[in-house]
């Protein structure tokens, strides 16, 4: 048997109808309760937070657990030959979902090793400008402050976003503000080429909400910025991807979150286009390319090989994205998992605002900001002071986890305390709303 067949044979043994496990030829059932069997949830315990760690069903854990026994079985077959070919059948099925080439999508840790990827690869002059928004996840603003504290300096600046709002609002403020921040470089010698960066989220964190990312990519383009799309929030949660019409610079997601992975997968998506510009992977490592070698180097980038193997590293997270897809496909496909769970998120979250007395985030008529995470306004006082907000926080986590077995995210923005539901396919209303 080739090494091919050899692990075409074993890829697909956890397929077999067990208890947590299934059957693919048999129909699935519902969503909702009937679900939690094929995931490996404490009883009693309501997981209303799958946007933050994402929950890995009990068939891609047994495919993990058999690939890594195949490793440990043979670590040198696997190293030097086995696991190439199973990373290109995961980078297929992740060109797939969002609409690229595969040679366009290679995998890191996670979305934050992703971001640190692009922006440590630019090279940055004291002309140029970053732009991040008030609502960018944390590590990824932490990163852009280090790039702007970093010699030459680029300049660091906040686009301001407040919820509720509207992606009509968004959209007319953004371009606004791209265009105030060209005509303050318009000073700039020409010749320096000073470039703007702009750092989108396809879904914001905390509060969730959906953002128009595709017409900012593309106000962006019309106005030469460069753009960075954090879709860490994207893969498994926003359907109908495709990069390669709404041509982002860059563009980055998670695995782990929404689709099902282990943790940590993530996906780096850099077009043929601007491969030149991304030198090196993250970890430098062996198939790293210096201008200065004197040796024959392959014509085009080597993006795809130097992010293939950077050093010795547990591959299995990103393995097992073929079981995930292959699952999700049972269930019944990205469409019906994401009208289940938009569905639940938008109904559920309106049955906790009255049970509450409060509102809802997202007030639109077409609930345009949802995808499968509500915001929720908490009835507590507003007026607390910011120093104290990181205190009322924390007692609220612990609360929720201690006293009841539950969580979902809590958190303070535009003057009010919010809590953030996550829906997923083994939810259903009751354990948003108690209904």
């Amino acid at each position: 048997m080739t090494d091919y067949h050899w692990h075409k044979a074993w890829s697909m043994d956890y397929r077999i109808a067990q208890e947590g496990f299934y059957d693919s030829t048999s129909r699935p059932p519902p969503f909702g309760h009937p679900i939690l069997k094929y995931f490996s949830l404490e009883a009693g315990y309501v997981n209303l937070n799958n946007g933050s760690y994402g929950c890995v069903p009990n068939p891609v854990t047994r495919f993990c657990s058999e690939l890594t026994n195949k490793v440990e079985a043979n670590p040198d077959r696997y190293h030097r030959f086995s696991f190439k070919p199973l990373l290109v059948d995961a980078r297929k099925a992740i060109a797939k979902l969002v609409g690229a080439d595969v040679d366009e999508c290679v995998f890191v840790s996670n979305a934050t090793a992703a971001v640190n990827t692009v922006v440590r690869n630019l090279e940055w002059s004291s002309d140029d400008i970053i732009i991040q928004t008030t609502t960018s996840w944390h590590s990824t603003s932490r990163t852009l402050h280090y790039i702007s504290d970093t010699r030459p300096y680029p300049t660091l600046t906040t686009f301001q976003l407040t919820f509720p709002n509207t992606h009509a609002a968004i959209l007319k403020s953004f371009r606004a503000f791209i265009k105030g921040l060209k005509a303050n470089m318009a000073t700039v010698d020409p010749k320096k080429k000073p470039k703007i960066l702009a750092v989108i989220d396809s879904v914001v964190a905390n509060p969730a909400a959906y953002m128009p990312w595709k017409e900012m990519v593309a106000i962006c383009r019309d106005e030469g910025v460069l753009s960075l799309v954090d879709a860490a929030h994207s893969l498994g949660q926003e359907i109908n991807l495709n990069l390669s019409e709404i041509k982002p610079d860059f563009w980055i997601t998670t695995c782990h979150k929404w689709l099902f992975a282990r943790r940590g997968s993530a996906v780096l998506y850099v077009p043929f286009r601007n491969q030149h510009l991304i030198r090196s992977s993250l970890i430098t490592s062996t198939h790293y390319i210096s201008p200065k070698d004197k040796l024959p180097t392959p014509t085009g980038s080597n993006f795809v090989l130097q992010h293939e193997w950077p050093g010795a590293i547990d591959f299995v997270s990103y393995l097992c994205i073929p079981a995930c897809v292959e699952f999700r496909e049972w269930l019944g496909g990205e469409v019906a998992i994401n009208e289940y769970c938009r569905g639940l998120a938008i109904d559920g979250g309106r049955k906790l605002a009255k049970l509450f007395g409060t509102r809802v985030m997202d007030e639109t008529p077409d609930a345009q900001l949802t995808l499968n995470m509500t915001n929720v306004e908490l009835p507590l006082p507003r007026n607390v002071v910011p120093e104290k907000r990181t205190e009322v926080n924390e007692f609220l986590e612990i609360s929720l986890l201690r006293e009841y077995n539950v969580f979902a995210v809590t958190f303070y923005h535009g003057g009010a305390w919010w809590v953030r539901c996550s829906a997923q396919i083994f939810n259903d209303v009751s354990a948003i709303s108690n209904d």
